[in-house]
């Protein structure tokens, strides 16, 4: 008796390195910080850490750029595709990120802590000067961390498979699990705000990874393209298809804090340090947009008038409940979180539409508002206590008097939050809305437009107590920037206003990378 023995040749999937570059160079550059950490001295880590980081974010920006002139085209067996929205999500992620870690580079302690503090502003004899020099970033961890986030999410967008978008998914996600948990003022605050992103994050991961493996079920690829023909060859709604479709989007809808999902954001925007609270809120929406789109126009587009009408629901819940619960806030960084929350709504109007204006007018509104985002951030870590820093409203009152020209930045940042013609919020609310209107989603642009004017009243209040009000606590200071954040702040700044008077070029732009690789 003889055994025939049969051998299958496996062939390695090919990989086009000139398309997946930047995020090697950004994954590449994390594991150098990595190795940093574990073999230099503590005290030269930071002198380290911070040019790694910056050179290898603006090294792949350079990459991206590069690869934006090549065909674009699908590598790893399909699993990644490189195509114009996705360098366009990935551009946008590294500049944020570059903004980001100038304000996570901040430092207070050693000798820079007694010249931090404006002379000005400060109060003489308070605990705060003494205790300035134990604040601040000590943990050099924070900048490998952030590059291994980064990584994961520029995958995110280029992902054309469902496994590998949940591979995407937990490489940015767990390192911002620990980076909320790293303050060093009020820690049990940080912890209990990374204690519940890790819980519901895990949820969220679930029900999106049951989900994919239901549509697994139902067209037995995992591959978007391969998915969107299976549904397309099916005349009639599949439950195993809607179920499947409503998990998946639970796990994308969660990443971009839409209601009913939003639940995690205002406790971690609060709990987590103020840096990494912006670049959350400006670079994790980006990529689970980008993500969304490409799962929503190329995945289950087919299918889409069977889950449309949830959408809008979600879209509709999401816009009035972040600017409705945004009123009765007291805390600054949770009135931001829902400011954030209804923006996530007024994205979705603009993903909504199902057309290139609808997906052009997303990225522009994701681009402005991650600019205008991380400047505001940057701007609250200068108001500070002897606590650390001052976020309750109270603390506000009056800052005018103390800085104002601080007070003057963060009444622009709050103005382009509301829409107001001449910054970039205006703009990317005009893209969205008009692309809604032209594709039957008038009463989306009218709810939008209602909620932007409810939300005027809680940026308005605001900037009334900077000018307007007597200071209600002492003790609260403005500490002078270092280079780092003033550049962070600057270029926020100037974003805001370029995008919001000149937002031709990034218009254009966006309207040319609007059309996803099949």
């Amino acid at each position: 008796m003889t055994a025939a023995l049969v051998t299958a040749e496996v062939h390695a999937p090919s990989i086009s390195y000139h398309l997946v570059a930047p995020m090697l160079i950004v994954l590449g550059g994390a594991l150098l910080g990595v190795l940093v950490e574990a073999f230099a001295p503590r005290r030269s880590r930071y002198v380290i850490q911070v040019p790694l980081t910056l050179v290898a974010l603006a090294a792949a920006f350079v990459a991206v750029v590069l690869a934006s002139g090549h065909t674009k085209s699908t590598t790893a067996a399909g699993a990644v595709v490189v195509d114009a929205p996705a360098l366009f999500f990935q551009g946008t992620i590294l500049l944020l990120s570059l903004l980001a870690v100038l304000t996570m580079a901040e430092r207070f302690d050693g000798n820079e802590g007694d010249a931090f503090v404006s002379t000005a502003a400060s109060v003489p004899g308070s605990s705060y000067e003494a205790s300035s020099s134990r604040a601040g970033w000590l943990q050099t961890e924070v900048f490998p961390l952030t590059l291994l986030s980064v990584g994961g999410m520029m995958l995110f967008p280029a992902s054309n498979d469902l496994l590998l978008l949940f591979v995407a998914l937990e490489v940015f996600s767990l390192p911002l699990y620990l980076l909320c948990g790293l303050a060093r003022r009020r820690r049990l605050l940080s912890q209990e705000a990374a204690l519940k992103y890790f819980l519901l994050g895990a949820f969220s991961s679930a029900f999106f990874l049951f989900g994919s493996a239901l549509l697994f079920g139902f067209a037995g690829s995992l591959n978007l393209s391969a998915i969107a023909t299976a549904i397309s060859s099916r005349g009639d709604a599949d439950a195993l298809m809607l179920i499947g479709v409503a998990m998946v989007s639970i796990g994308l809808l969660f990443k971009v804090g839409a209601v009913p999902f939003h639940a995690w954001t205002p406790d971690v925007y609060q709990g987590a340090p103020t840096p990494v609270t912006g670049f959350m809120a400006a670079c994790t929406k980006v990529a689970a947009f980008g993500a969304m789109l490409r799962v929503f126009y190329i995945g289950i587009g087919p299918s889409r008038w069977d889950w449309q009408p949830i959408i809008w629901a979600v879209a509709i819940a999401t816009m009035i409940i972040g600017s409705v619960l945004a009123i009765t806030q007291t805390d600054i960084k949770r009135m931001l979180a829902y400011s954030s929350i209804a923006h996530a709504g007024f994205i979705l109007v603009g993903v909504l539409a199902f057309d290139r204006t609808g997906l052009a007018g997303s990225m522009f509104y994701l681009a402005a508002y991650g600019f205008t985002t991380i400047g505001a951030f940057a701007v609250v870590t200068l108001v500070r206590d002897s606590a650390g820093e001052a976020t309750h409203l109270s603390q506000w009152a009056g800052l005018a008097r103390r800085s104002p020209v601080l007070a003057a930045v963060f009444t622009f940042f709050l103005l382009a939050f509301a829409g107001i013609p001449l910054t970039s919020g205006f703009t990317g609310k005009f893209a969205v809305f008009s692309a809604a209107i032209g594709h039957g989603g008038t009463w989306l642009a009218v709810v939008g437009v209602v909620c932007s004017a409810i939300a005027a009243f809680f940026y308005v209040r605001i900037i009334v107590l900077m000018y307007f009000s007597d200071p209600d606590v002492e003790g609260t200071v403005v500490a002078a920037p270092s280079a780092f954040t003033t550049v962070a702040i600057g270029v926020g700044v100037l974003m805001t206003l370029v995008l919001g008077v000149l937002p031709g070029p990034l218009l254009d732009l966006a309207s040319r990378s609007a059309l996803f690789l099949p």
